[in-house]
């Protein structure tokens, strides 16, 4: 376990602090967090952020300042809804 894990666990009742202020940089910065998980059997990640921003660039920079005031590290995945990847199926 990584220096950065051992030291989120040790302080894990500040977690739900911790999440809070995560979700206000977000929306500071003008993304929305729709939901928050805790998740398991990740070997990388404990908790994830569903978040919903204007444009990629917003979420890029949201997770970079989430990820350099904080002991987290993030992992972004760009989703699409199923009318979106129905669009992009039926250009092919």
């Amino acid at each position: 376990m990584g220096s950065a894990r051992r030291h989120g666990i040790k302080n894990i009742k500040d977690s739900p602090t911790r999440v809070e202020a995560a979700k206000k940089t977000f929306e500071d910065m003008g993304a929305k967090v729709k939901d928050f998980y805790l998740v398991m059997g990740m070997d990388r990640y404990d908790t994830m952020f569903i978040v919903e921003a204007p444009d990629d660039e917003t979420v890029a920079q949201a997770s970079l300042k989430v990820s350099s005031s904080r002991n987290v590290h993030t992992d972004t995945h760009r989703a699409f809804s199923q009318d979106e990847f129905q669009k992009i199926v039926s250009r092919l």
